[in-house]
């Protein structure tokens, strides 16, 4: 499956300066499969030490020693080395955290040498009490489930996705295409990004099978509790994640989750859950200017789940969302902020933690809410998100009044447009616009 991730992957190999590179994001998202593609094609031959398959190789890193290091590499798994031909994979690395640590004398005596460490629930490690993060040696890169271009490129549909990624041609498309681009976009609602629930929806075009691996995925994120929490938070995490149906998209108030549980304990699963990568929480930011993070209110915010597909799987909406004809039915609320939010993560460089924010205002008699704020072009652009073809904008109209906006988008249903300074951009054109539009002055065009 062709991943945006690995032209930046192709970027880091090629770098000088190049340090040490650590894989993060979470379970599934297919991580272990790109970097396992990038070393068959990229190098000569790849030395993967799976920590969690073999126990055994955690011995390697009784010792900082490199040269020691790569002695017992060679001693455990019979395979040798060539510097700048061989890639060194070390996979589901948090399980030896000393691993992670020896990245920095790689960096410091052995920079040549091209090392990458991958692995789920990594986020745990490096924020354990008794961790010594290597500051400053290591190059990281955050990996998401797939976007919808990589979907369309994953199901056939190259030319298709290779079209729209070119922002220019979403004026362009005929109402035809753009039907057919809705369509795929309730494929996508069903089957989500995660790369084995993509191929099996290539594989059998069965939708009954791709809920089952969701739902095998989501019992995984659920089993995995018990390696970050202790018994007694449990019941806190479980809570918080069977009510994400409920709750995403609106401003989280942790008695609506749970009345008789106290706000610490929801917060602690909530940040939990956001540190194993299975949420994103969306902050509240003042929206006057960037960075947005400048004007953030912490405490106001609402989250996004990790995946469309495993978010409508979650909410028992799978089946409903397969059968139903009616688009405005099928992106609905939450449903369609939760697809929004998922592809503003993924068109941010992977280099970099995304973050993502909204505005809102909450007055007497007048309170307003912005799905979306983003950064771009040195200008804070508002996003108002309507599941149908028709809806009111006022929200949108207050935020440019107030900041004088030259720029805003409305995301929908409907086909690309401009009218005065809002762009009408139909829910395919998400990545497009972030990646590849030029951010102008549109006041007064047409």
């Amino acid at each position: 499956m062709k991943r945006t991730i690995y032209k930046y992957l192709i970027k880091w190999k090629n770098e000088p300066s190049r340090k040490p590179l650590l894989l993060r994001g979470a379970r599934q998202t297919g991580k272990t499969y790109i970097v396992e593609e990038f070393g068959s094609n990229e190098f000569d031959n790849v030395i993967t030490l799976n920590f969690e398959r073999n126990p055994e190789y955690k011995a390697i890193f009784d010792t900082y020693d490199t040269n020691d290091i790569l002695e017992k590499i060679t001693l455990f798994t019979g395979r040798s080395f060539s510097i700048g031909k061989t890639l060194i994979f070390l996979d589901e690395i948090q399980d030896c955290p000393k691993a992670i640590i020896a990245l920095r004398y790689f960096y410091e005596e052995k920079p040549d040498i091209h090392i990458i460490g991958a692995g789920s629930l990594l986020e745990f490690s490096l924020n354990s009490e008794d961790f010594r993060m290597p500051v400053g040696r290591i190059q990281y890169m955050f990996m998401y489930p797939m976007s919808f271009i990589e979907f369309l490129n994953a199901i056939g549909e190259i030319a298709l996705a290779d079209y729209i990624q070119k922002f220019e041609n979403l004026n362009k498309l005929t109402p035809e295409l753009h039907e057919k681009l809705l369509s795929l976009v309730q494929k996508y609602f069903i089957t989500g990004g995660m790369p084995e629930v993509v191929q099996e929806y290539i594989s059998s075009n069965d939708f009954i099978k791709c809920r089952r691996i969701q739902r095998s995925i989501l019992d995984t994120y659920i089993d995995d509790f018990a390696k970050y929490s202790s018994i007694i938070k449990h019941k806190y995490l479980k809570t918080v994640f069977n009510s994400i149906p409920s709750i995403l998209g609106n401003k989280v108030v942790y008695s609506k989750i749970e009345s008789s549980y106290k706000s610490r304990d929801l917060k602690e699963a909530i940040e939990l859950l956001e540190t194993a990568g299975i949420i994103t929480r969306c902050i509240r930011s003042g929206g006057s200017g960037i960075p947005l993070k400048a004007s953030v209110r912490e405490n106001f915010y609402k989250l996004i789940f990790l995946d469309i597909g495993l978010f409508n799987s979650l909410s028992g909406m799978i089946e409903k969302t397969a059968n139903e004809k009616n688009l405005d039915v099928i992106f609905k609320g939450a449903a369609t902020e939760q697809f929004v939010g998922q592809e503003i993560i993924c068109s941010q460089s992977p280099f970099t933690k995304p973050g993502l924010f909204y505005w809102a205002r909450e007055a007497k008699n007048s309170n307003a809410k912005l799905d979306f704020l983003i950064e771009k072009g040195g200008e804070v652009i508002p996003i108002e998100v309507k599941s149908g073809k028709k809806g009111v904008y006022k929200s949108l109209n207050m935020f440019i009044e107030k900041f004088n906006s030259k720029n805003a988008l409305k995301i929908s249903q409907n086909q690309y447009s401009v009218e005065n300074n809002i762009i009408s951009l139909p829910l395919y054109g998400i990545n497009s616009y972030i990646r590849n539009a030029e951010v102008r002055h549109m006041r007064g065009v047409e």
